[in-house]
């Protein structure tokens, strides 16, 4: 079987022209997204590395964990069904076990991809990456290679190091979601000392700056918060006009979890001259657009405008 991640070489990405606005500021995306369809953007680069261990080390499952819209455990039933390993997902919310109907389309997705799903209490996933809970884990999956949420690890950020070639030292500016914080780790360990990381929270935390902290010892980022849009998985009427106009204008996709508040972001802050004249942009397109499905199942249900899929 043929591997999607074994190969010495690093996979580079296309940049692709998205505007300009004043001050000669241009903006630029990096197509992630265009990487392998079923597992694309930063969790390709996440796994990568977890999956050669898990090869090296002869490992029977990965494990790992997400809530029921989880673009992680979409990937990794993926990867695991391309790689022929099989795969386990702790998902929040005992009350989904019974309930096959009102799985989302994500999970369902990763049960047709052969994802063995243990849904488990909130309270109890709450304590998932408690030492007692992993070491028990451990003990009862002992042939598991047991990956975290989100899939940020020190092989994530290695693989997220990967992101930026050698041809990105042109931008100024490199600019991407934040959930976990691997990417964006991945981003600044690989950046130049003339260039500035800026993340876009994508969720109400006051944590992600410390867990930056934690895991590169770079000094050339800032996170933004000011467009998570009221949390994680949050929305409005003004984001998702905003994800349709950007797909009619450019037929670039966003979804509504991450990249389409990164770029909201980003046009708002050009708008307001907040980039210093003749900046250049590049904007890292992390993927997730297995997500827009279920949102729009979501906003079906309020009766709310939807995502446009198709031109």
């Amino acid at each position: 079987m043929n591997s999607i991640f074994q190969t010495s070489e690093v996979i580079v990405s296309e940049n692709q022209f998205v505007a300009e606005f004043s001050n000669s500021v241009t903006l630029y995306i990096k197509r992630e997204d265009l990487l392998y369809s079923e597992v694309s953007g930063n969790k390709f680069r996440k796994l990568k590395y977890s999956l050669l261990k898990a090869s090296e080390l002869k490992k029977d499952y990965l494990l790992t964990f997400g809530g029921a819209h989880s673009n992680h455990i979409a990937a990794t039933a993926a990867a695991g069904k391309l790689e022929g390993i099989s795969t386990i997902g702790f998902i929040r919310g005992d009350e989904l076990e019974f309930q096959k109907e009102k799985w989302s389309p994500t999970l369902k997705y990763a049960d047709s991809c052969g994802m063995k799903l243990t849904f488990i209490s909130r309270e109890a996933y709450r304590d998932k990456d408690s030492e007692a809970f992993l070491n028990q884990l451990e003990s009862q999956f002992p042939d598991a290679m047991i990956i975290p949420e989100g899939g940020t690890s020190e092989l994530a950020i290695k693989g997220c190091e990967e992101i930026l070639s050698e041809t990105d030292g042109e931008y100024h500016y490199i600019c991407t979601s934040v959930g976990t914080g691997g990417t964006m780790a991945g981003l600044v360990n690989a950046s130049l000392s003339h260039q500035n990381i800026l993340g876009f929270s994508a969720l109400k935390s006051e944590h992600l700056s410390e867990e930056i902290k934690r895991m590169t010892t770079n000094m050339n980022w800032s996170i933004n918060t000011d467009y998570h849009f009221g949390g994680y998985a949050k929305t409005s009427a003004e984001l998702i006009q905003f994800i349709n106009d950007f797909f009619r204008k450019t037929g670039i996709k966003l979804d509504p979890v991450y990249t389409g508040k990164l770029l909201f972001g980003i046009f708002d802050l050009a708008q307001k001259d907040y980039f210093p004249k003749g900046s250049k942009i590049l904007a890292i397109h992390t993927g997730g657009l297995q997500g827009i499905e279920g949102m729009n199942v979501r906003l079906r249900k309020k009766a709310q405008p939807q995502i446009i899929t198709e031109l």
